[in-house]
Order: structure tokens, then sequence, then C-alpha cells
């Protein structure tokens, strides 16, 4: 069952439905959908399809050859001598070609292009002197980010300013990985999205007939479980020095969150961590966040797990393993799933997921306030003098217009102190005429508190199952 991606399929039926060359990149990390993505598009259309393996280059261009061969019906098997003839021979093919639109697909292209460093040169060749004319639409996927980027993409890469239009796909919000799981509640689509976040991979492995807290058990709290290991499997492939990615990631769920204090528990320079950083930022695994309003550089910001499985694997599955390894993973998940600190954990997530909701709700045209910047305020309250923190920002510096947010994940809230205590933070971020109140709950907020409030339009009561029954 193909899931979401809406707006990646229409760009790229726009490219096929042209009568011109058109190049897109695809790219994104592992168990992302980019395979999943391209398949749902060429369902029942015919593609020159190749994915490369991590091989020597002869290798890659022997099974190349194979593909070519089988796809414009040659008995026996080309054999292309080096990538010029291969790439040459689709060219002549490309230019007789008539009827729909010719597909080339190179997935996991950085294999091959690391394998044989001219391929892209090549590529760029065959694209200005003769596929450009051609009716051809030609695909390139990768997994490495960092060379689909810098190698592709690039302003120094051969094939710099041939592409027509270039794909990063993202994790799904929580309101496309709810439909992974269509008869789950509200408040269980809030807790998976929580557990396994927006991966597709990860959402298709979830089993119907299974209740959430089954689910998390069999998948991540049982040493055969697919995902137990999915964290370090993925720092294992992606990176180079694993184990300093995953202390700095275990470092962060033990409540380090800025540079120093990650740089002294890993027992590493505290001038080392920014290249590790970088990277696990560029993967969506981390993201370093300031106050709502402040400069990058603040000397508040703070370093999280962004990335809501590996959030939740390091907090509650990493502590475990050795219990996990000893078959005691069953009572582990039960005592994890009904406890406090995991209650903690999901209204915090849920912070992120009321953010979600404001975009989409301007995205579908039911917000009043434009987005332009979203995220979060913590600092200090003058009129109070104490710390103090606002879930959630959402501002429209032209209009002078601001949403601030109250998120509380519990089964029971003092309604009258919660609109309180949001209306005191109210003057705290600065430059704005106007500002509405947004209160996000688990369950719907009392009667008598929408009917008191009913005639303000500059207050929003929104519960879970608002959040996911549109």
């Amino acid at each position: 069952m193909f899931i979401g991606r809406e707006q990646e399929l229409a760009a790229l039926e726009r490219m096929y439905a042209s009568d011109r060359f058109e190049m897109m990149v695809i790219y994104g990390r592992r168990r992302i959908g980019k395979t999943a993505l391209i398949d749902h598009f060429l369902n029942g259309r015919k593609a020159l399809y190749f994915t490369a393996r991590q091989q020597n280059s002869q290798l890659i261009l022997q099974s190349f050859s194979l593909v070519v061969s089988e796809y414009f019906g040659y008995a026996d098997a080309l054999d292309f001598s080096s990538w010029d003839r291969a790439i040459d021979f689709l060219v002549r093919q490309a230019q007789q070609h008539v009827g729909d639109k010719m597909i080339i697909v190179f997935d996991e292209f950085p294999y091959a292009a690391q394998a044989e460093p001219g391929l892209a040169s090549i590529l760029q060749i065959a694209i200005d002197h003769g596929l450009k004319d051609a009716n051809v639409m030609l695909i390139l996927s990768g997994s490495n980010q960092g060379f689909m980027e810098s190698e592709v993409l690039g302003y120094k890469s051969p094939l710099y300013g041939r592409r027509t239009g270039q794909l990063r796909l993202q994790a799904f919000d929580c309101f496309d990985a709810a439909r992974f799981v269509p008869n789950a509640s509200a408040e269980e689509c809030v807790l998976y999205y929580a557990t396994f976040g927006g991966t597709p991979y990860y959402l298709s492995q979830l089993k119907p007939e299974l209740t959430y807290a089954q689910n998390v058990a069999a998948l991540c709290f049982d040493k055969s479980g697919l995902l137990y290991e999915e964290p370090m499997m993925m720092l294992r492939e992606e990176l180079k020095s694993p184990a300093v990615y995953d202390s700095i990631l275990q470092a962060i769920s033990n409540g380090c969150n800025t540079s120093k204090a990650i740089a002294d528990r890993i027992g590493i320079e505290q001038t080392s961590l920014p290249f590790y950083a970088r990277t696990l930022e560029e993967l969506r695994v981390i993201e370093r966040i300031v106050p709502f309003g402040e400069k990058t550089t603040s000397r508040k910001s703070r370093i999280h797990i962004k990335d809501p499985f590996f959030s939740f694997w390091y907090r509650f599955v990493a502590p475990h393993v050795t219990l996990i390894e000893t078959g005691n993973g069953a009572m582990i998940a039960e005592r994890v799933v009904q406890g406090l600190a995991f209650a903690t954990y999901v209204g915090q997530q849920f912070e992120n997921m009321c953010i979600q909701w404001v975009m989409r709700e301007f995205r579908e045209g039911r917000l009043s306030v434009t987005p332009a910047q979203i995220g979060k305020w913590w600092g200090n309250n003058p009129l109070k003098h104490e710390e103090t923190d606002i879930d959630l920002v959402a501002a429209d510096p032209m209009e002078h217009k601001l949403l601030l947010g109250e998120c509380k994940w519990r089964n029971n809230v003092n309604e009258t102190d919660m609109v309180t205590a949001l209306r005191e933070r109210v003057g705290l971020v600065k430059g704005y005429r106007e500002t509405i109140l947004a209160f996000f709950t688990k369950n719907p907020v009392h009667e008598s508190t929408t009917a008191k409030y009913a005639s303000d339009p500059d207050m929003i009561f929104v519960c879970a199952n608002d959040m996911f029954t549109r």
C-alpha cells in the first residue's frame, strides 16, 4: 500500500507530461521511501530501471549492461567495455525513440559514481550532446545525501545545471503517518508517531491486528524484532566512526543538550563535536534549536534528537538492551509504555505534532496567521521574575500577527490555569500587534470553557481528536 507523497508524485507527473528532456534528482536517507515513490510513479509504465550496488566499477557496469539488454529486447547480453560506450549506446537509442517519454532510472547512483569517478562527467556529456534534445526523463536517486548534494547538485559537479528538478524526501508528518494505522484512535496516532516517527519503512512494519503496545514490544523490545537494532544499523551504513555518533545520541537522550555537555559526557574535545553534530543534522536525526526570534548563534541554543524513532529508541530501548537480550523484552516494553517517563516523553513529542497541525491548517486555508516563522520560546519572564517557556510560537512579521500555543498531553487539565498561564506570556515575544492563543489538549476541554470564550475569535481550543479526524 502506497501512502502520501502527493506533491512529489505531482512533480514527477509534470515532468513526464513535458515534451522535453527532464532530469529529476531524488535523495534522502535510507528507509525514507525513495524506491517506493519511484516504483509507484512507474506503475504501468515501461522504464529502464537500474539499481547500483556496492561493487567495483566493472561489476556495476556488467549489471548495467544486463538491464540495458533486457530493456531493449536483446536476446544476447550486450557487453560494454566501458561506461562511455554504455552511455553512448543509451544516447543513440534515446535519439531514435518515438512514442511516450523514455524513462531511465539510476537508483543508488552514488555507488556507481564513487566506483567510477568519471561517471558524472560521462553523463554530463551525454546530456549536453544528445539527451537534452530527446524526449527522455532521467531519474538519479541516492541515499548518500552528502554525495548527492555535492557531486550531483553542487556547483562543482559536472552535472550542475542539468537537473530540471530535485526532491529531497523527508519523513512524513504525524497526519500522513496516521494513515498507516487507519483504525487507530487519535490518542493511539499520537503514541505511534511519538514512537515510530514518520519514516515510511518503520510505519509499514506495524501490524493492524496488534495493539500499539504489542507492536512496540514485537518491533523494538524483541532481539529478533525488525527495528530492535535499526538505529545502530543505520549509523553503521551511513557513517564512519558509528560508535562516536552512538555516544552523542546517548548523551543527548540522557539530557545533555549543549555542545559542552555532550563533549564532556562522551570525552571528546568540544571543538571536535560540530563535525559530528553537523552530520547528524544533515541526516535529520538531531537538530539545534534556539528560542523563537533569536539568532542561530544564540547561547541559549539546545540540541535534541529530532527523529522521533531515534529519540524513543535511545530513551527507552538502548538502556534495556541487556534485559532484552536475555528474553525480558516484553516485560520491559509493558513497563515503558505505562511509565511516567514515557508519558512525559509523549507530551514533548505532542508539542511537535501541534506545530505540524498549525502548518497543515495554514496549508489548507483554515488558519488566519501565516506561519512564516515557527518554533518555541524560552527565557526570562521579567514580570514574574522566573524562567518560562512557550510551547508553540507561529508568527507573520509582515502582518505583525502572532500565534502562541500551549500543549498539554494530560488526562486532566486545570483549564483556567492553562488559559491564565498562556495569557501571562503574551508580550514576551516582542514586535507583534495581534496575538491569537491556541490550546492543544489530549482530551476536549469542558463545555463551560468553550462557552466562556465562544465569542473570542482569538482563542482556539484543539484536542487530539480534532487534530486527527480532519
